[in-house]
């Protein structure tokens, strides 16, 4: 029986040798995914650079899109509704790589600042896959999570939830991991405005790993100068690629939305859209498939605890899997390079990837509830 025809994103990581097994595969640069190059496809594999709606799909064949991506307003949902074709996304798949990227981002902040974490408050704001493991993983660095979701809170009850009014009143520390909505009772596009920043009264770090219009440039700018925020961590940015520049000097890390680019959360999202693929079409799962021995192994992938003050040991863990300082300097030296530095960001691995020596055994439960799972 002839195989089915698969058209990939060619940026699409790990893929190689596993979907071959079950389809014609045809890949392009996202830009040049065209009603032509898909014509005669039964399915996509794409990232969130690719809009799969009307334009590109109607008449093409494709009956199923995939994307490895957590996101999924790439994907004109409605129209595939309307014209049956299917779809699925990577929910979760990039989540632990932002958790890294908050909790190492605080670490970094922590060491410079010369501020302790310890007993300080943190107020999550989004309590979905990414706010829901950051939650679990902050007790390991001394934080107390305060957690504020209002429409979980509709839904499930109020029980664990604070109200964003207790966030502003009580948080050392707030990070935002919300979708982007601009409409409805709960609509997040600007939700930090003037009046927000205005009611937080203990100065606190802020953090945008979710979506830029979240936070926007100037109010956050106006917020440091004011003194309401004491300093900013931003993945996330109004506008991106064109970046605000003096908010981008003024920030303690600034990133190119990468927060969550970790080769483990690549490659999850890629096992997701072609498991997923596969399944939908009832095709065979690839021999193969979920083998993590395909990931890189990191340069210094032992973590000696002893080489490091006492106090510092657990941090220190932490910071060794992700380091954003070197990628903040790059895009402050160059803010027009967004797209530059993005591209050349080396994903990190996660903390499985790394063994931990030296450990005390107070220690070994706050590294595993941090991730690390090598741990001597």
């Amino acid at each position: 029986m002839d195989k089915p025809l698969f058209v990939l994103d060619s940026s699409l990581p790990y893929l190689d040798g596993l979907v071959e097994q079950v389809a014609e595969v045809h890949r392009f640069p996202h830009g040049e995914f065209t009603p032509e190059h898909i014509r005669g496809a039964r399915a996509l594999l794409i990232r969130s650079v690719v809009h799969a709606d009307k334009s590109l799909l109607e008449g093409s064949g494709v009956t199923f899109v995939a994307t490895a991506t957590a996101g999924f307003d790439h994907i004109d949902t409605d129209y595939c509704q309307m014209a049956g074709i299917g779809w699925e996304n990577a929910p979760g798949c990039n989540a632990a790589g932002v958790v890294q990227y908050v909790l190492s981002s605080l670490v970094r902040w922590s060491l410079v600042r010369g501020v302790s974490l310890q007993g300080k408050t943190i107020g999550i704001v989004g309590v979905g896959n990414v706010g829901g493991r950051l939650a679990q993983r902050v007790g390991a660095l001394g934080l107390r999570p305060l957690l504020c979701d209002p429409p979980r809170a509709e839904r499930e009850g109020a029980d664990g939830f604070v109200s964003l009014e207790t966030i502003q009143a009580e948080s050392d520390i707030i990070t935002l991991h919300v979708p982007l909505t601009r409409t409805g009772k709960y609509a997040t596009a600007g939700m930090v405005d003037e009046a927000f920043l205005a009611g937080c009264v203990r100065r606190p770090l802020l953090i945008n790993a979710c979506r830029g219009p979240v936070s926007p440039s100037e109010v956050l700018l106006q917020g440091l100068k004011r003194g309401q925020i004491a300093d900013l961590i931003l993945d996330c940015w109004e506008g991106e690629p064109t970046i605000h520049s003096e908010l981008l000097q003024r920030c303690f890390i600034a990133t190119p939305h990468i927060a969550g680019w970790t080769a483990d959360g690549k490659w999850r999202g890629s096992q997701m859209a072609l498991e997923a693929t596969c399944r939908a079409l009832e095709l065979p799962l690839p021999e193969g498939l979920w083998d993590e021995a395909v990931l890189y192994t990191p340069d210094t992938p032992i973590i000696d605890l002893s080489l490091f003050p006492e106090e510092e040991r657990i941090l220190r863990a932490q910071l060794h899997t992700c380091d954003l300082e070197a990628t903040t300097q790059t895009l402050q030296a160059a803010p027009a390079a967004f797209e530059q530095v993005r591209r050349a960001y080396r994903f990190p691995r996660e903390a499985s990837a790394y063994t931990i020596v030296g450990a005390y055994p107070e220690e070994k439960p706050l590294l595993k509830q941090l991730g690390f799972t090598h741990i001597g």
